[in-house]
């Protein structure tokens, strides 16, 4: 059994080596990592460049269009031509052709300014689709610091566990020279390797889910880092925070009440858009061509050949579409008005997830504080009871229970401080702070 226990020792003698060796993530870089390489971020930046170039002046229809065109058409007739003398003249087979190639512009002058407010909604999409990314980031955010912390939850939880199982290896060499010396029986022994085993059980368990948590983060971070590193498991509170200066923020700078306003002022231009379909379209035609016509022998010409310039303007005035211009300018309306009520509930919505998120950020941290000094209770139950019981004033199930319940207080307590800066970041997200604070 000593043999047994100086392996396992080892074993972790031999993990906690390792991690000296492994590459820290701290915070910062976590984010630096995420924001360049998380597959979400990638894709919302692409969807960012589309609407750039949607925005584009070479997608607003303010240049002209110009068009060059050319053909060729070649004819084998049988002719029969009269001519005023009484003569006649009979062809077959009387071959022609011609040829035309031109250069055409075309121009809208006025459009009843529909060109201008689609050109603006473009701009505007392009600021919605850039929100639409802060929110992904924003998001990516968060599902990032919940993985990270789970790490760092797990890592102190196997820092916990594995002093909990040395504790119990000293308490089976203790009773077996107890045992030895005829100080007690085999039943303290027995009992102190069954502890172990649990112990050793739980250590595994958490090593296994603290491999599958930081793979979960590897992936966040768009799989870049090496397999094994470690993490900083130092967390700072911020408990200056001004709720009704928050709140002001969460009305002005939250991510979805931007991008309401964002609809709402899309939807404005949609309205005018579809009302320029009433004011006529004015446009500019220009065009420079060539043609030749090879004539057959019919013809008084030989051939002919034409070169010019030829402009023009064209006006054309929707008098009445059956009634189309006036429902679409109509549902624009009701698209507006709808957007409104939505920002209406959105604002009332979210002021409640505040006050909900702020309640539950100080309670947390309310629990976490009191877990630390649960903490310090444990810690000093425990070391009272284990001085008792290399006394053999209190027996190993007492022992036992002091020791799981100094365990259980520090898993609490680690769960809490992490839960608490969860808690704490879906604040400055919902006040749109997120992105501006040091992690």
């Amino acid at each position: 059994m000593n043999i047994k226990i100086l392996c396992f020792s080892l074993a972790v003698i031999l993990f906690h080596g390792s991690m000296v060796a492994q590459e820290l993530i701290t915070p910062e870089k976590a984010v630096s990592l995420a924001l360049e390489n998380n597959y979400g971020i990638k894709l919302a930046k692409t969807d960012v460049e589309i609407a750039k170039n949607n925005a584009d002046i070479l997608n607003s229809g303010y240049l002209p269009t110009v068009t060059g065109n050319a053909g060729v058409n070649y004819n084998v007739d049988d002719t029969e031509v009269g001519f005023s003398d009484g003569t006649s003249r009979v062809l077959n087979g009387a071959e022609s052709s011609r040829y035309n190639a031109s250069i055409d512009l075309n121009y809208t002058i006025f459009d009843g300014l529909g060109r201008s407010y689609n050109y603006k909604q473009f701009k505007e999409a392009k600021q919605l689709t850039e929100l639409e990314a802060r929110e992904t980031i924003e998001n990516t955010i968060v599902q990032l610091f919940t993985v990270y912390y789970k790490v760092a939850e797990l890592i102190e939880n196997k820092d916990a566990v594995s002093e909990t199982l040395e504790i119990s290896k000293e308490r089976l060499l203790r009773s077996q020279y107890q045992f030895e010396y005829g100080q007690s029986n085999k039943l303290a022994s027995l009992n102190a390797e069954v502890d172990i085993n649990n112990d050793s059980i739980s250590l595994m368990n958490t090593i296994q889910e603290l491999n599958n948590a930081k793979r979960d983060l590897n992936f966040v971070l768009g799989n870049t880092i090496a397999k094994d590193f470690n993490i900083s498991t130092e967390v700072d509170f911020n408990n200056l925070y001004d709720k009704n200066d928050l709140l002001n923020k969460v009305k002005s700078n939250n991510v979805s009440v931007l991008q309401i306003n964002k609809n709402i002022d899309i939807n404005t231009l949609g309205v005018k858009l579809e009302t320029s379909a009433y004011l006529p379209t004015v446009g500019l035609t220009g065009s420079y061509g060539w043609n030749k016509n090879n004539n057959n022998a019919a013809s008084f010409a030989a051939y002919s050949i034409n070169t010019g310039l030829a402009a023009g303007l064209s006006l054309r005035w929707n008098l009445f579409d059956g009634g189309k211009t006036i429902t679409n300018v109509k549902n624009a309306k009701l698209n507006l008005e709808t957007q409104n009520i939505v920002k209406e509930e959105l604002l009332v919505s979210i002021e409640r997830d505040f006050n909900n998120a702020w309640d539950d950020y100080q309670n947390k941290l309310n629990v976490y504080k009191l877990q630390e000094q649960n903490i310090k209770t444990a810690q000093n139950n425990f070391d009272r009871t284990q001085e008792q019981f290399k006394l053999g004033q209190v027996n190993s199930i007492e022992f036992r229970q002091a020791q799981l319940n100094l365990l259980s207080a520090e898993l609490s307590r680690n769960q809490a401080k992490y839960l608490t800066k969860l808690s704490e970041f879906k604040l400055l997200q919902l006040s749109g702070e997120i992105l501006n604070v040091e992690y």
